[in-house]
């Protein structure tokens, strides 16, 4: 670790950390100034991403246009015959042998639309993009499951476009298409695809999320998007509330990662939405990496009778990605920052991401290995967006680079060619431990490895993962290979008053995230030895903190005390 000058008592909050640029090398200004506050530059935002929304014209000629657009509805099935001669009936497709030489140029695409699909590099269908695509062209709605990663934003986005395109749809036309998406992340990122899929059509696009000015995405709206990608609750808020926002004309609806939008607490906020939107011949699909019964509530209420089921994971195949190399490392706790330290020190021209449990957690261990001279972006739900989205999109481009981040980043997100997982924080549950090795050995095929910390009293939580069908090795580390820094950082810790507090919030945080597992029976925080957890913090002796964990929190103290004495 290298050595740094003392370190006043008064001394003031360090400078922001610059960030290293992994594709060159070369040092960029923080990542604050790259990307301004959403609320204050939407258009400029919207503008580097491609929008194109036009000016809405007189009343009188869009009362003219509607009446255009209800005439082209009724011939739509008729266009649909012209536009597509090449749609292959959906029963073909029921095996994934037969999507293996499916091609984009087979599949009767508008002109525009296939200009795009060249310019972006495909020519081949992946197995749910061959399955998908010809019966949402034809107009069925589809429920489908589907390994992360397997190209599924194009399979919904492509139909959704050559929808559009077929009805000739126009600003004053108001919006032909929303898809929902859990995240803001995710939905900046489907954002981007539609971007470049309709970069030679004319009809427009935009989006609208939490964390964004609400009035400028009014503004937006009322000039006419004819595809809307939105977060739950904003799109909500401005059905309800958006006079100027003309969605009686909608003709397709996607529920992305609709199991996610569930998970964190979206239920309400969908039912209402459904509820809201017209359905007369509206065409639904919706997609869920895992199906319960929520998820089947959820495509009752949105989708037609009837929808064509697409499921291209078989049911004895493993849960993670094929290209997948998973391990676990057995490692004491007064030991993890040690090790974790050591391994991103060895792989530094790799690109990793490592999971944390939680916000505090990621702003600790970021502000000590930027502090140490070990580069890393991080990622959390309490910074502002426009941060998130630029630290997101900033390592997207790195070619080697290191990401901290919690869960928020761990479902959905494309981020390409990513070497390693780590995670640092155990996940809750089977689940969570697949939706964040899914970050890497995406696509048909990914290569990529994961890497997993558990303390000898975890371990009970293998027997979980075998029961989901999650492969694992053992992984071991030499002794003398791992860095021995742990007198280096306490003194770190000790002399510098900012690095302080955020370890003690960190260590804090990671108590309240432990206790809040629901595996109790794994996860007992009565058996963690508080002296090695706050060793890995950088603390000789436990710091005293307020935890709310309810009818433990009194125990918790007691062991605080007890192990001070100690």
């Amino acid at each position: 670790m290298a050595k740094k000058s003392k370190v006043q008592k008064q001394q003031k909050a360090p400078a922001p950390l610059k960030k290293r640029s992994h594709d060159s090398g070369d040092d960029v200004s923080d990542t604050e100034n790259l990307v301004q506050e959403l609320d204050e530059d939407f258009d400029e935002v919207a503008q580097l991403l491609g929008e194109n929304v036009q000016d809405p014209e007189d009343k009188k000629k869009a009362i003219k246009d509607q009446k255009k657009l209800e005439k082209l509805q009724k011939q739509s099935e008729a266009q649909d015959a012209a536009i597509r001669p090449a749609v292959v009936a959906p029963e073909v497709l029921k095996d994934a042998d037969d999507t293996d030489n499916y091609e984009f140029e087979k599949a009767g695409f508008s002109g525009p639309t296939m200009a795009a699909i060249r310019e972006m590099g495909f020519s081949k269908m992946t197995a749910v993009q061959a399955k998908t695509i010809p019966p949402l062209l034809a107009g069925r709605d589809v429920l489908g499951a589907a390994k992360t990663g397997s190209g599924k934003t194009l399979a919904f986005l492509l139909p959704a476009v050559e929808l559009l395109y077929s009805l000739k749809f126009k600003p004053r036309n108001g919006t032909g298409v929303i898809v929902i998406s859990p995240t803001r992340e995710l939905a900046l990122q489907i954002f981007g695809v539609a971007r470049e899929l309709m970069a030679h059509h004319s009809q427009t696009f935009g989006i609208v999320i939490g964390g964004a000015n609400r009035r400028t995405e009014a503004e937006k709206l009322a000039k006419g998007v004819n595809l809307l990608i939105a977060t739950p609750g904003r799109l909500l808020d401005h059905l309800q509330n958006t006079p100027g926002f003309v969605f009686k004309n909608l003709k397709a609806l996607v529920i992305d990662e609709a199991d996610r939008i569930l998970e964190i607490g979206f239920e309400e906020e969908m039912k209402q939405i459904i509820k809201i939107l017209p359905n007369e011949d509206r065409q639904s699909m919706l997609f869920s990496a895992t199906q319960t019964t929520k998820v089947e509530d959820l495509a009752r209420m949105s989708l037609r009778p009837g929808p064509l089921y697409i499921n291209v994971v078989p049911e004895s195949d493993v849960s993670t990605a094929d290209g997948l190399e998973q391990g676990y490392v057995v490692c004491e706790s007064d030991k993890r920052f040690l090790l974790l330290f050591s391994f991103l020190k060895r792989n530094a021209k790799k690109k990793i991401i490592v999971f944390l449990s939680s916000c505090n957690c990621v702003k600790y261990f970021g502000e000590l290995l930027n502090y140490i001279d070990l580069p890393v972006l991080d990622l959390h739900g309490k910074q502002k967006q426009a941060k998130r989205t630029s630290t997101f999109f900033e390592f997207c481009n790195a070619k080697q680079g290191i990401l901290i981040c919690t869960d928020v980043a761990a479902r959905g997100l494309d981020i390409p060619a990513v070497d390693w997982i780590v995670q640092f924080d155990p996940p809750d549950d089977p689940r969570d431990y697949i939706h964040r090795v899914g970050r890497t050995a995406r696509g048909t095929s990914g290569k990529g490895k994961s890497l997993m910390f558990l303390t000898p009293s975890e371990l009970g939580f293998l027997r979980y993962l075998k029961a989901a069908n999650v492969p694992l090795n053992e992984y071991e580390f030499p002794t003398n290979k791992i860095a021995n820094v742990q007198s280096q950082l306490t003194k770190l810790i000790k002399s510098n008053y900012w690095l302080h507090q955020s370890a003690k919030d960190g260590y804090r945080s990671y108590l309240q995230a432990y206790s809040s597992h629901h595996l109790k029976t794994v996860y007992q925080i009565d058996k963690l030895d508080l002296v090695k957890v706050a060793k890995s913090f950088g603390f000789d002796i436990p710091p005293k903190v307020n935890i709310t964990i309810g009818a433990s929190g009194k125990s918790i103290e007691k062991k605080h005390k007890k192990q001070r004495r100690a």
